[in-house]
């Protein structure tokens, strides 16, 4: 029985790119305590590759996180499946706000020790008292009070594309460096309305449950994230408070909420917002790049890497043997201005 997928990822991206099958890329999340985490990773490999399913599912022992693309034709079937199945029943299923058939080429579904990587000990405090769900109507209405602080939930290099208007926007690498930050930076504002957003909704169920924990009793989150909150905000004709693009963790690597472009091209400066990854594969750097110097310098980060990437296969193959990139790997660029990138603005008043 087949519970991995071994093909080639090349080999896969290239059939997704030639199909015309149309699909629906989504995301969902549910924190739940699985006793046998190893036994539903397996199942649902089973059942998501029998219905086509592509993506990257975590499974741990506090529930599941899953970023997914489903044929469209067999959509009716994926929500039955997830439906027969009682800690999936029902979930919210946030679809893209920009649909694209090329989100994913290869299912994976993973164990992990946690679904998103927080660095708490969950048995130190209360994880299922969390902050109060915001609708976008409502989220809109309680960002404009002037009591009211707004913290973006993600890393900088998803907050540098967009954000919503007034937001904090930590300058910050990852959520588990995040989360002791915002609550000794605001430590001494619990009077205030924190109201907490992330990109669908999973960072911010465990974060304003460490808000309160850490004393804070006014603590809210944008229901469904921004995902949901553009999509509903749009057919309800509300005002969308969110600038520029929201950063997506798929093939795409983003998805455009409006028009406005508030992020710079670190190689030259000019206002671009598309992220990619340096093709030096040795590199992997992922930073912002406009289409003339990704034109110029052959989508890499650096002259340094455009001359590795006209090497042969072989030999570019022995430099990775002789150096340990393992930290660069996962690097992400900022803008060259980062010394002024957006900072907590907010009064102690």
């Amino acid at each position: 029985m087949k519970l991995y997928n071994k093909e080639n990822r090349e080999v896969l991206k290239e059939k997704i790119l030639q199909s015309k099958e149309a699909r629906n890329t989504v995301s969902f999340y549910n924190y739940y305590q699985l006793k046998n985490p190893a036994f539903v990773r397996d199942y649902l490999f089973i059942e998501f590759e029998n219905l086509g399913v592509l993506g990257r599912i975590y499974v741990a022992h506090e529930g599941i996180n899953a970023q997914a693309s489903v044929p469209q034709a067999r959509w009716d079937e994926f929500v039955d499946f997830m439906n027969s199945i009682s800690f999936l029943a029902g979930l919210r299923l946030n679809t893209a706000v920009e649909n694209d058939d090329k989100s994913f080429f290869k299912l994976i579904v993973r164990l992990k020790e946690k679904i998103v990587a927080d660095g708490l000990n969950d048995a130190t405090f209360d994880v299922t008292n969390k902050g109060t769900h915001l609708s976008a109507a409502e989220f809109n209405a309680l960002t404009d009070d002037p009591n009211t602080i707004l913290v973006d939930m993600r890393n900088h290099y998803e907050s540098e594309v967009g954000h919503f208007e007034g937001a904090w926007c930590p300058d910050v690498d990852t959520f588990r460096e995040q989360l002791p930050l915002v609550a000794n930076e605001l430590a001494d504002k619990k009077d205030k309305n924190i109201v907490m957003y992330c990109t669908g909704g999973i960072r911010c169920e465990k974060a304003s449950a460490w808000m309160k924990h850490n004393g804070f009793e006014r603590v809210y989150q944008l229901e469904g994230g921004i995902i949901k909150y553009a999509k509903d905000a749009k057919e309800q004709g509300l005002p969308i408070k969110f600038r520029g693009k929201n950063f997506v963790f798929d093939e795409r690597l983003g998805e455009r909420i409006n028009d406005e472009i508030i992020a710079h091209c670190h190689q030259c400066g000019k206002p671009a917002d598309v992220h990619t990854n340096c093709k030096n594969v040795a590199c992997n750097l992922l930073f912002i790049q406009c289409e003339e110097c990704a034109e110029k310098m052959e989508g890499t980060c650096s002259p340094k890497c455009q001359d590795i990437i006209h090497l042969s296969e072989e030999k570019q193959a022995e430099l990775r043997r002789n150096k340990d990139s393992g930290v660069r790997i996962f690097s992400k660029g900022r803008f060259k201005d980062s010394s002024n990138f957006r900072r907590y603005t907010a009064t102690s008043s």
